[in-house]
Parts: structure tokens; C-alpha cells; sequence
């Protein structure tokens, strides 16, 4: 490790810092619906959307009502994306003549970028039309990116409000994410790419001269405005294979930094807009401490082992730090901080190979989303994801000083503890149970390109980022086929939408609660016994949860490794 690398994620966390009360005020605004500067271009525009849809924006739904609109629209557009992949090869835009995407390659990434995933079982550069890549995948990052900060702003509804039967209007609520949030960003952020050198073009590719001489043709396309929401939106599916260890689409430092600092921007404003949403910020500055403390110690973690490196290789007279895998342009610490950003959220963009990661370097993006993605987690489902956390830690805290418990005004009973452990149970259940079928049945294991433990780790690690929704690949393992697109496909669906509906209902049963006053009783949920209960409370349950599989998989990897052995 070197002071240079600690600098680079100490600025980045500083940045971060700074960052999160102007995006949560901007973020205010949406939630409340009141009007920005954008308004005075774009209101028309939103008005125009209703009118075609004959929406009454100012008419509220129940939570109800509001889990149905949302889970209608994520269905549709999952088989209109279905339907687009499989026509493609008659469909226009498509200059280099890809033929139609499989049967079940398509009906993976229709699931896989509805549910915000973004798992790729492709290379995109040989496998999607710039039609393909434009109208159903980037307008995907878009829509599932608003889908999940309206759900957020549900929930925030519903512990900000009082006796109340709504929790907000979900055509509404996504209409103005992406007309004056995600949209104006990504514009300004294209614009940016450009300049640094990302390619923006409907051509299909260019043929180039080597320095030996020979030829050679380099795919091209739309690269820059499918990068820019790829970040914001936590999305992560990349344009090429190589995704962003690919120069086209992350070809310098700055860019880098930027790709991860947007990967974090809107679930650290969202910390802050929970604070302001229930009449106190310092709820918000809490839950971004929890946040970034654990951020920080899986980050040291990863950095750590990246850089001690190899013990076999040093005995072979290979010094130094693990560069396998790893783009020179980022080095060490570039790599590790991206790899703990990009698990940390459920964004799944990569600047290097996380199967070439040692065991430990390895275990830490694969815990991180083994933990719900919850720390900063995906746009909107990082922080409803936090605060289902947070309801069993504040249960946990009434059961100490003998009360009902509260948080931020509002009594926890027993309905919103049962739904709340129903939905951080769905995580483990389908990443566990398809992990031991996968580890069994001879489809699965086809997969894997390594044997024993480390082979182990890419199954468990391609269903975790499912079902976590994060889309990175561990890399290794062979997923385009029937058994991984279909079997990946489910547990995608499953991971998002059946962690949303309980969290709706708890929503509209804290909505309709009455506010209760903190009093000498109450357990303070601001201040560092908070912070560290939350802490606690995450990492035991991930720990209890998944400590016999990661055994299975990195740590015996990592001990096998300091024995000398490889499999």
C-alpha cells in the first residue's frame, strides 16, 4: 500500500462528503414535487407525458396500488426488451449485421437490465445493435434507475407522514427522476466523456493500422451516452466485454474517478434526503456514517491484500503487489477502490477482473453484496434496503431499554419487523439455495473454469451478484448457457421485486401510523451508538448468514494459497 493509494480513496470519500447535501436538496425537491430551475424548460415536456397517459400527477396511491403500476411497467418493458432482442437482426441500426439474440440470452437480459442487474452473459460490441444497445438497454438504465428512487421515496413517505392512506403517485415520481435528475445529469456527464475521449457515433466499427503494420478493426457505437447512466444510475452494463477496463469507455484517470464517484453521487444524496423527509438530517448524516464505515474497512481490506500480493509468486521471485488482471492505467489502489465502489453499490461496472483478485481482494466485493447491498447500495435501493436494516436495529434496541420501539417518530410492531425480515430473507434464501443446485447438478457444474474452492467462488459469487442485482461478473465461469441465463434470469426477477413488495407494504403501514414524540426513553438514532448498532447489526447478520459458503469458497482459496497450494 502506498500513500498515494490511501490519498486517492480518502479524496474520494471526502468528495463524497461534500457532495451529499446538494444532490440530497436537489433530490428534496423531486420528492416533494416542488419546482426546480429545469422546470421552466422541461415542464411542459412532463405535462405533455401525462396528458398522452391520461395521469393525474396530484392523485396519490396507496402502497397498493403503488406496487402494482410499478410492477405492471417493469413487466412490460421486460417484454417489449425480450421482443426488441429477438428482432434485432430485422430491426434497423444495426450496421456490422448481428443476427437476433438467442431465445434464453434474451430472456436473461431483458430480466437482468429491468431489475437494474445488468448481468451480461455477451460481449456487447459482438452481440447487440447500436438499436439494441440505444432503445433497450440504455433506456433500461434509465427507467429501472428512476424505478428505484421512486420506491425510495415511498418508504420516505411513509415514515415521514402521518395518518395517511398514500405513499405518492409512481408515474409522477419516475417522471421527474428521470426528467429533471437523471436526464440533465447524463448530458452534462456524456459531454464530459466525449472530450476525454469515449467514442459517441452510430458507426458500426473502424478498420485501424497496427504498429506491426497489420490491420485490425475496432468496434464502435453510441459508447459515451450508455457509459454516463451506466454510472449514475448504478446500472453497470457495459457497451464492450472488457466494460470499464476497456479504453472506449473509461480511457483515462479523471474518467475513472468520475465513474466512481457517480456510482456513489445519488445514494449519498438520498442519506441526506431521508433526513430532511422525516424533519431531521442528522437521521440522513447517520445513516451515510454507517454507510461509509463499513465502505472504508472493506475498501482497507481490499487494498490490503492487492497489494501484499501473492505469497507463491514471491517465492518464485515475483515481487510486489497483485497486478493480475488489472489495467496499468490504474494500478492497485484504482482497481481495489473501484472494485469495493462498484459491489458496494449495485452497479457491477468493472475496470478489472475480479477472478484475478486475490482470495481476500476477492471475498470483500463478494461480501459487500452479500450484505443486501447496503452500503450506499443501487440508486433508491441502497437506501430502502439501509432502512429495513435499520427497523431490526432499532427492534433489537427497544428489546434493550424495554419499550416499544420507534424510529424517527414512528412505534415499530411487529408487522413491520415480519415484513421487514421477510425481505432481507429473500437475499440468502435464493442466493444459497441456486448456489448449492448450480454446485451439484452436472449444467452447473460445466460452468466453473476453475476446480475446488476458487471455482466454488465464481457459482457463489454469479448468483450473489444477481440476486443482489449488482450484474459484475467474478469472471471464469461459463454463463451463456440455457441453465445460468435461465436459472440467473429468475433469481434477478426474484431479487428485486420480491424485496420491493414487502418494503411497499411496510411504506403504507408506517404511513398510516400517527407521530410519535421522542421522550427520556427513547433510543437516539443519530448519534454514534446508532451508528455502531447499525454497523453491528448488518455485519452479524451477513456474517451468520454467509460465513460457511465464503469458508467454502475465498477464505479456504486464502488459505490454501498461504499453504502454498493451488488447485
Amino acid at each position: 500500500m502506498t500513500m498515494q493509494g490511501w490519498f486517492l480513496i480518502l479524496a474520494f470519500v471526502a468528495i463524497l462528503v461534500a457532495t451529499a447535501k446538494p444532490m440530497g436538496l436537489w433530490l428534496f425537491a423531486l420528492y416533494e414535487g416542488r419546482r426546480t430551475p429545469l422546470h421552466l424548460i422541461l415542464a411542459p415536456v412532463e405535462r405533455g407525458f401525462y396528458a398522452a397517459a391520461g395521469i393525474d400527477p396530484a392523485k396519490e396511491q396507496g402502497w397498493r396500488r403503488y406496487a402494482v403500476h410499478m410492477l405492471i411497467f417493469n413487466a412490460v418493458l421486460m417484454i417489449l426488451t425480450y421482443a426488441l432482442l429477438r428482432l434485432q437482426a430485422v430491426l434497423p441500426l444495426n450496421p456490422t449485421g448481428l443476427p437476433a439474440v438467442g431465445e434464453h440470452l434474451a430472456f436473461n437480459t431483458a430480466i437482468s437490465f429491468t431489475a437494474n442487474t445488468n448481468w451480461q452473459s455477451y460481449a456487447g460490441e459482438s452481440t447487440m445493435s447500436n438499436l439494441s444497445q440505444m432503445l433497450a438497454l440504455t433506456i433500461h438504465n434509465f427507467l429501472s434507475a428512476a424505478t428505484g428512487i421512486a420506491l425510495a421515496f415511498a418508504l420516505f413517505r411513509g415514515f415521514g407522514r402521518a395518518q395517511a392512506k398514500t405513499v405518492g403517485n409512481f408515474w409522477a415520481d419516475i417522471t421527474r427522476i428521470t426528467l429533471y435528475l437523471l436526464l440533465p445529469i447524463c448530458i452534462v456527464y456524456t459531454l464530459v466523456l466525449i472530450a476525454q475521449g469515449v467514442p459517441q457515433t452510430l458507426a458500426g466499427s473502424v478498420s485501424v493500422q497496427t504498429l506491426e503494420g497489420a490491420r485490425q478493426t475496432l468496434a464502435l457505437g453510441p459508447v459515451a451516452s450508455q457509459e454516463a447512466i451506466k454510472m449514475l444510475g448504478t446500472n453497470g452494463g457495459g457497451f464492450f466485454n472488457a466494460n470499464s477496463a476497456h479504453p472506449f469507455e473509461n480511457p483515462t484517470a479523471l474518467t475513472n474517478l468520475l465513474q466512481m464517484l457517480s456510482i456513489f453521487l445519488i445514494g449519498t444524496g438520498l442519506t441526506w434526503t431521508f433526513g430532511k423527509a422525516v424533519g431531521n438530517p442528522r437521521q440522513g448524516w447517520a445513516i451515510l456514517a454507517a454507510m461509509l464505515i463499513l465502505f472504508l474497512v472493506g475498501t482497507a481490506v481490499a487494498y490490503g491484500a492487492e497489494a501484499a500480493g501473492n505469497p507463491i509468486l514471491h517465492q518464485l521471485g515475483v515481487a510486489g503487489g497483485n497486478m493480475e488482471g488489472k489495467e496499468v492505467r490504474f494500478g492497485i489502489a484504482g482497481s481495489a477502490l473501484f472494485a469495493a465502489v462498484t459491489t458496494a453499490a449495485s452497479c457491477g461496472a468493472v475496470n478489472a477482473m475480479h477472478d484475478s483478485f486475490t482470495a481476500l481482494g476477492g471475498l470483500v466485493p463478494l461480501f459487500n453484496m452479500q450484505l443486501g447491498e447496503v452500503v450506499i447500495g443501487g440508486v433508491g435501493a441502497g437506501i430502502y434496503g439501509f432502512l429495513l436494516f435499520a427497523i431490526l436495529a432499532v427492534f433489537v434496541a427497544g428489546l434493550m431499554v424495554g419499550r416499544t420501539p420507534e424510529y424517527v417518530g414512528k412505534k415499530i410492531e411487529a408487522r413491520e419487523v415480519k415484513l421487514a425480515v421477510l425481505a432481507i430473507a429473500v437475499l440468502p434464501l435464493v442466493i444459497l439455495g441456486m448456489t448449492a443446485l448450480a454446485s451439484v447438478l452436472p449444467a452447473g457444474l460445466a460452468g466453473p473454469l476453475n476446480k475446488g474452492p476458487h471455482g466454488f467462488s465464481e457459482i457463489l459469487y454469479a448468483f450473489t451478484s444477481a440476486v443482489a442485482n449488482n450484474g459484475s461478473a467474478f469472471a471464469g465461469l461459463t454463463a451463456s448457457t440455457p441453465f445460468y441465463d435461465g436459472l440467473l434470469g429468475v433469481a434477478m426477477w426474484i431479487g428485486r421485486f420480491f424485496v420491493i413488495v414487502p418494503m411497499l407494504a411496510i411504506a403504507g403501514s408506517l404511513a398510516a401510523k400517527r407521530q410519535v414524540p421522542e421522550s427520556a426513553g427513547s433510543f437516539p438514532t443519530t448519534g454514534g451508538l446508532w451508528v455502531g448498532l447499525l454497523v453491528g447489526i448488518i455485519l452479524i447478520l451477513g456474517g451468520l448468514t454467509f460465513l460457511p459458503s465464503l469458508a467454502l469458497g475465498p477464505i479456504a482459496d486464502h488459505l490454501a494459497m498461504l499453504g502454498g497450494h493451488i488447485f
